[in-house]
């Protein structure tokens, strides 16, 4: 059963110039739970006029948010953070009925959500800008200024804490914005209004516009005044969005899709190792886009890895995500649900399925797969190539450190990868060779927000993390000025 938890929001509405404002033609669509698939309320279907609106409030909001210091924007986020941290229990309960997430792993995201506008906060007081002299002729120092109105459309995982990445910066950064969430779970982005509200941000400075990607989206994505998009998603989307912007010419930061190796050597520390595969894939319900959904392994360790990692997945508790049992919930959405059961099928001719590929027996309904292990995955396998995102991996052997290698870059995606091993000589050489934006060696994935995050290949484009969002959110300004008499080549003067 699915226990709603107490508070919903009959309408969840767009938040644009300070107010809860109904879409401007009155369609809603219906959000559903993903144990019931049913409706259990509706939100506010925008539209290119609503992004409009939207745009029209963040414009006029600009200069006064861009003409405070860094340190009046830092006091407002770190009240933000505060009013994040004050709902935690909500917002757990919130995010949790609406995608899925097991309750004791959404229970962490305010604390997440609230660091995001803490440490930006910092970052924005502390940074300096440069200067060069050159000599005693010049001197020329950058000054770094807001963009503008920046559009910040984010995924359906873990929602309010992705939100906050993109937000959090952006703020702080001197933007007003526009904030299109996942259509599929628009739930917690209905704290954000009164969040900001208490915070004291101006009215103006945060809209939020929900809808469907392909219309309110994409009016986004195409208005000539939102000078740049901010996208976390799936690659298809992102190069439709990139060649829409091209447009205008507008500057894109995109964090797509990944099919992150792990590369497990027969020296590395087994018990470890075997943890950190089996909650890098499985937690987050296998939503997670660094998920190591592509499992390398030494071959002698191979066969005992493969056995191991099965009986360890047979073994993960899937059920409602309000059961503090439960580590897997139900997939987001039925549409994604049905996807993931497509690549079980397609595996199953594939390679050798060893745990899961089912519908757990006590589980009558809702979005639920077992945790599914596929071994001898052919590299030119579907399974091997193609995000599938969800609780799925793929195992593969390999014989020495040449053919890892070439195995981890054998996709078109470079997002993240992880090396274990006891020669840290061998790991940072193939951390090194390895194609990808993120690489932990003996290390699940934990992130300093400091870090740049990002992808290559098929992955994304651009950074974000620490200073590389600032950049993102701004634009530098060189400015040379002269120190003494200049002395310039007088073209025309003589006679």
């Amino acid at each position: 059963m699915s226990t709603a938890p107490g508070g919903l929001p009959a309408l969840i509405r767009h938040w644009i110039g300070g107010e809860l404002v109904d879409a401007t033609d009155g369609r809603t669509f219906d959000v559903t739970d993903p144990v019931s698939n049913t409706a259990y309320t509706q939100a506010a279907s925008g539209s290119a006029a609503d992004v409009q609106r939207a745009v029209d409030a963040a414009r006029g909001a600009f200069p006064g948010w861009a003409a405070l210091s860094s340190r009046e924007r830092a006091r407002i986020l770190y009240r933000v953070a505060e009013a994040v941290e004050a709902r935690h229990d909500r917002l757990a309960h919130f995010e949790s009925y609406d995608s899925g997430l097991p309750l004791t792993q959404a229970k962490g995201q305010a604390r997440r959500a609230a660091e995001n506008f803490r440490y930006f906060a910092d970052v924005i007081v502390a940074l300096g800008e440069e200067a060069f002299r050159q000599g005693d002729e010049q001197v020329s120092y950058v000054v770094r200024t807001p963009v503008g109105v920046a559009g910040l459309i984010t995924p359906w995982n873990t929602p309010f804490m992705l939100e906050s990445w993109k937000l959090a910066p952006a703020l702080a950064s001197g933007c007003t914005l526009i904030l299109k969430p996942a259509e599929w779970t628009p739930l917690s982005a209905s704290l954000w209004p009164e969040i900001f509200a208490e915070a004291g941000v101006p009215a103006g400075v945060v809209n939020i516009v929900h809808g469907i990607g392909e219309e309110a989206g994409q009016a986004l994505v195409d208005h000539p005044d939102v000078p740049l998009i901010s996208f976390t998603g799936s690659t298809g989307t992102g190069r439709h969005i990139i060649r829409s912007c091209a447009q205008h010419l507008k500057t894109t930061s995109m964090e797509l899709g990944g099919k992150s190796p792990v590369v497990v050597f027969a020296d590395a520390d087994f018990e470890a190792a075997l943890d950190s595969v089996v909650f890098g894939v499985f937690s987050l319900n296998g939503e997670r886009c660094t998920a190591g959904s592509r499992v390398l392994v030494e071959r002698p360790l191979y066969e005992e890895f493969t056995r191991r990692l099965a009986e360890r997945a047979g073994r993960v508790k899937v059920g409602p995500p309000s059961d503090p049992a439960t580590e897997v919930g139900p997939l987001v959405h039925t549409e994604h649900y049905e996807r993931v059961l497509n690549y079980v099928e397609i595996g199953r001719k594939e390679a050798r399925l060893v745990a899961g590929g089912t519908r757990p027996a006590h589980l009558a309904e809702g979005n639920y797969l077992q945790p599914t292990v596929f071994a001898d995955v052919d590299r030119d396998a579907r399974i091997f190539q193609e995000e599938i995102f969800g609780p799925v991996v793929a195992l593969a052997p390999f014989d020495d450190e040449a053919e890892a290698v070439e195995l981890a870059n054998a996709t078109r995606y470079g997002l993240a990868a992880y090396i274990w091993t006891s020669d840290l000589k061998r790991g940072h050489r193939v951390a090194h060779a390895v194609e990808s934006g993120m690489v932990w060696i003996n290390s699940h994935n934990v992130r300093d927000l400091r870090t740049p995050f990002g992808g290559v290949k098929s992955s994304g484009v651009g950074r974000e993390g620490g200073v590389h969002s600032v950049d993102f959110y701004t634009a530098s300004k060189i400015v040379h000025v002269a120190l003494g008499d200049v002395h310039t080549p007088r073209f025309g003067a003589a006679r």
